[in-house]
Formats: structure tokens, C-alpha cells, sequence
């Protein structure tokens, strides 16, 4: 389970992981979904960007190597809402002790978001017995702000 921004991290592990058989979840904030449309779309397009995670995932368009990984067997993309990935977030630190940024918390999101139907699917269940890594990518974070409400979606912190 990997969060996508333009798709350089998320095209390395799909690439590895198909190689290896294994499965890959990509995700992304439901308000910056470079991937998502263009998988729609079928190619790049350009998307706005609006969310909490937006200043490490927020990519306009996802690279045409992104898009031809998320359309191979195997891959599986799902959008979660930033009110997920700071709770996310929070709950990696409050349970962990891991300072992320919101970028990192977004794959766990898919994991931990409440089931519910938003368009474009709502997180990630896995299957009975299924085993499951989430890559937890980035420390560009201040850690004061993890008991302090969220910064407005895509403005610098």
C-alpha cells in the first residue's frame, strides 16, 4: 500500500512488487488525484490539488510511467479524505511514535478510513489471511502539529 503523489515512488515498488507477484494499492487524497483521472482518462491529465497532503502529493499530473503501471494486473488505486489521513497521521504517532508527514500517512489511511461510499471507493480491506506492508515515505513533518488542528487543505505549513 503506497501513496501517490506524481507516481515515481508508486511506479518503482508496482514494478517491483508485480515482479515479485505481489499486489499493489496505490493511494491518494480524494482531492488530489493526479492518478486516478488519468487512469480514467486513460492518459496524463491535469487535475486540481486541494488537500492536507498536497504539498508532498500534490501533483498536477501523474507521469505517463505511473499511469501504465496503475493500469496492470494487480494494481488497485483508492481515494481517502484528508480527514482520514490526519487521523492517520495522529494515530502513527499517538500509537507508534512516528512522526510523518501527511504524505505517509495516506497510505495508512487507506487501512484505518471508515468503509463508506464516496466516489471513487473509500480505502483498502484486505483479504482474510492477506498480508500487508504500507510504505511509509517522508519526514518532512513538523512534529508540533501533531496535536494541533490541520493547516487549511494545500497551504504551506
Amino acid at each position: 500500500v503506497v501513496a501517490v503523489g506524481g507516481g515515481g515512488l508508486f511506479t518503482g515498488v508496482a514494478t517491483a512488487a508485480r515482479h515479485h507477484g505481489i499486489r499493489t494499492v496505490a493511494v491518494e487524497p480524494e482531492n488530489c488525484r493526479a492518478l486516478d483521472a488519468a487512469v480514467r482518462a486513460g492518459h496524463p491529465v491535469d487535475v486540481t490539488v486541494d488537500s492536507v497532503a498536497a504539498d508532498s502529493l500534490g501533483a498536477r499530473r501523474a507521469s505517463a510511467l505511473a499511469v501504465s503501471a496503475a493500469q496492470q494486473e494487480g494494481v488497485h488505486s483508492v481515494l481517502v479524505a484528508d480527514t482520514d489521513i490526519v487521523r492517520a497521521r495522529r494515530a502513527l504517532w499517538d500509537d507508534r511514535r512516528l512522526a510523518v508527514e501527511h504524505a505517509a500517512a495516506t497510505a495508512l489511511a487507506a487501512l484505518t478510513a471508515p468503509t463508506g461510499d464516496r466516489p471513487g471507493g473509500t480505502g483498502y480491506r484486505p483479504a482474510p489471511g492477506e498480508k500487508v506492508c504500507v510504505v511509509l515515505c517522508g519526514a518532512n513533518t513538523d512534529p508540533t502539529d501533531l496535536t494541533q488542528p490541520p493547516t487549511t487543505a494545500g497551504s504551506p505549513r
